[in-house]
């Protein structure tokens, strides 16, 4: 387990469910989900995922954060019983927790093979990047237990492909396979189930050598026009272009691009 610093140190001494795997040689961080055949995702462990998200991004060793998991399945859910003796309170930040990957600055890519079901899908979307298998399968089976998605799911799922294709995935618990899911738009790349590291690796080695400035920029500025109307998006944009066009790192990507060398950023 790797050290991490965090105000609410005493909930990160014990981690419910998963590890850390920080990688600085690869500036890179994996959370790994560690639970038993289906990883289930308990009350306390979206807390603390929430916290580990923050740490990893005040981490500077760490440029890449995946979220991943061990065995056949990425998480079949969140703990059910956990629900019925969780306090109002604490359910109602749920959703705050499962969205601490599109808050962390850095990107956040999720490798999703097996079932990725309720929380499991729900923290997938929160991400940047989803990569599926020929064995994904992604679902919001909560209609079955007489409830909807509580933690963002259903929002999110919406905007990406619509309210026709929401409704038959929410309204339905219909299961999406990964070949559907990357169809719609709503997974990054698809691949075979063996191949599912080395995509991962692929990517994290390929957003590593883009400027960690231009990446967050980049990030925080989709995040945040994503319901803007077009004219204050174009605003917003150049705005952070013009922010940008002072920063070494876009000196060094042009004078990196006339001199026909890979350029070599630092953030600044």
């Amino acid at each position: 387990m790797t050290q991490l610093k965090h105000p609410a140190h005493d909930l990160l001494e014990n981690l419910d469910g998963f590890r850390v795997e920080v990688d600085a040689g690869r500036q890179r961080a994996d959370i790994v989900l560690s639970n038993g055949q289906f990883n289930i995702i308990s009350m306390r462990q979206r807390e603390q995922l929430r916290l580990v998200f923050e740490s990893l991004d005040e981490d500077e060793r760490v440029r890449v954060i995946v979220l991943r998991a061990e065995g056949q399945h990425f998480s079949s859910g969140g703990d059910i019983k956990g629900f019925l003796e969780a306090s109002p309170e604490h359910v109602s930040k749920l959703a705050w927790n499962i969205a601490a990957p599109t808050r962390c600055s850095k990107p956040v890519i999720a490798a999703n093979r097996g079932f990725c079901f309720g929380v499991g899908f729900e923290i997938s979307l929160a991400c940047d990047f989803r990569i599926v298998t020929d064995t994904t399968f992604y679902a919001l089976p909560e209609q079955k237990l007489g409830q909807i998605p509580g933690s963002g799911g259903s929002a999110r799922l919406q905007k990406m492909v619509g309210i026709t294709r929401t409704k038959d995935i929410v309204m339905r618990s219909r299961r999406i396979p990964g070949k559907q899911a990357y169809d719609w738009g709503v997974a990054t790349e698809f691949v075979a189930d063996a191949e599912l590291e080395a995509a991962t690796d692929r990517l994290v080695e390929e957003l590593v050598a883009f400027s960690p400035l231009a990446q967050r920029t980049a990030k925080k500025l989709l995040n945040d026009t994503e319901d803007a109307p077009l004219s204050i998006a174009i605003e917003l944009e150049g705005h952070c272009y013009s922010r940008l066009r002072a920063s070494d790192d876009f000196r060094e990507g042009v004078e990196a691009f006339h001199g026909k060398r890979a350029p070599k950023f630092k953030g600044s």
